[in-house]
Order: C-alpha cells, then structure tokens, then sequence
C-alpha cells in the first residue's frame, strides 16, 4: 500500500513539473515581441502629448490589437518618419504604425495586411479667407503643395497627366509648418489635407485653414510589415475584424480624430 502511494505521488510530482514546464513554455517561447516603429510629431496620429506620453490614433488601434492577440507583445520605437521605411527594410522593426498608405514602389518591398484600419477622407484645403477655391477645375493654373511621396501627390500628378498638366505640383521641405506656411505666404494656393489634420492646425498654430469642396479620395490606412511577415499580418487582419465589430475603431476615431474613418467616406 506504502508503495502505491508512493508511486502515485511521484507520478504527481512529474504531472506538476510538465505542467510548469508547458507554462514556461508558453512564457518564453510562445510570446514573439513585435517592434512598431512610429514616429512623434503626426498630429492626432502619433505625437507626444504634453505629458510626454506617445499617444494618438495609430498608437492606440495598435494597442487594442495587442489585446487581441496574446501571443504577441508590441513594444514602440520612435523615429522621424524619413527613417521608418528604411529601418523596417533593415528589419531594425517589424511593422511601421504611421496613417501608411499603399503605392506600387512599397508594394514592391514590403507586406501590407488585408483589413485597412483607418481611411482618410483627402479634400483641396485652402487658406480659410479664401473663398475663390472649391473644385480641381479652380485650381488650374494654381500652385499645389503636397508632401512627395504622398497619395495627395500621386493624384493630382494623375489628374495632370490626363489633364493637359494646368495644376503646378510643389512638394512641402523640410519641417511640419511647411505646407502652412506656403499657403499662409501666398507661395502655395492649396494642398490636398483630411478634415482632422486641418482642425488640428487651426487649433495649434495662427495659421487658419479650411477644407472646401467634395472628397478627392479616400486613402485606406494600413500597417505595414516586412515580406516574410504574413501570419503578424493576418494575426493584425483578424484583431481589426473584431475592434471594428465590437466598435472600438470607432470609438478611437471619433476621440483621436474627430469623426468615425473606420469606414470609407463614399460608404456612409
């Protein structure tokens, strides 16, 4: 009987230890640590608010999907955004989280997810005395100012090639006032700009913009990720389905950006 006993608390023993050790498994070896590179100063998107704390809409849609998924832990890194693409290309992070939308030239290079989480309505703004300015056809023979690599700019550089070119393309330089500056000189009649972008302007800086006309486009937001990255993606595919169902992409939307863009402008 001493020995039955003995024998089924030595089997204990071994089911207790393989049961610490399936749970230290799953601890370290299961959890993958992703590395989102973002940036500081993308108003409403990804900034440093007056705290110091990095927030905004980006940031915090990524950590819902960090909720979601349990087998991941995303940690940020911030950088000026002339060096994401080149950090995630050198896989120094694993998926850039900056209001990122797709072009051919980044479709070539790295891996987008299906689900867009996020679509910015893109509109012609212009200085908010301005009152000559509401269509495309207004700013022929104007000056445009857009940032290069931009969809703002691939359209109205489209729209010129079928066009006859009767709208002057300018592209922003260095520093976020730019673009204002341009259009607040007179150097730049408009640029392309979604509503949220604008309203933070006018409540940040002198300079008083205005979005006028019907939307040009509705740019679909991504995140990106390097090639060889398709489980992370559709592990992100899957965590946006449920904050979209369960409304929390509209929830963050209306309070980091003013109004519901989880869903496209020409579906509402």
């Amino acid at each position: 009987m001493n020995k039955r006993m003995g024998l089924v608390l030595l089997l204990s023993v071994f089911v207790l230890l393989d049961g610490c050790s399936s749970s230290i498994s799953k601890t370290d070896r299961q959890v993958q640590t992703v590395i989102v590179g973002t940036g500081t100063d993308f108003p409403n998107i990804a900034f440093l608010n007056k705290k110091g704390d990095l927030t905004g809409y980006d940031i915090e849609v990524m950590k819902a999907i960090d909720k979601e998924l349990p087998q991941y832990t995303f940690e940020f890194k911030t950088m000026d955004f002339a060096n994401l693409l080149t950090s995630l290309s050198n896989k120094k992070i694993d998926v850039i989280a900056h209001n990122m939308a797709k072009n051919k030239e980044r479709e070539k290079r790295f891996l987008y997810h299906k689900v867009p989480y996020n679509y910015s309505p893109m509109y012609i703004t212009v200085r908010e005395d301005h009152n000559k300015i509401h269509t495309l056809e207004d700013l022929h023979g104007k000056t445009v100012i857009v940032g290069a690599t931009s969809n703002a700019a691939e359209y109205i550089t489209n729209y010129n090639k079928t066009h006859g070119n009767p709208i002057h393309l300018k592209y922003a330089g260095q520093g976020s006032n730019d673009t204002a500056n341009q259009i607040e000189t007179g150097r730049a009649d408009a640029t392309i700009a979604t509503p949220f972008a604008v309203d933070f302007q006018n409540k940040t800086h002198a300079f008083r913009q205005k979005t006028v006309g019907d939307v040009l486009l509705d740019t679909e937001v991504y995140f990106m990720f390097n090639k060889g990255s398709q489980t992370l993606a559709d592990d992100t595919d899957q965590a946006i389905k449920k904050l979209e169902k369960n409304g929390t992409l509209k929830k963050l939307s209306r309070k980091w950006l003013g109004a519901d863009y989880s869903k496209s402008s020409f579906e509402q």
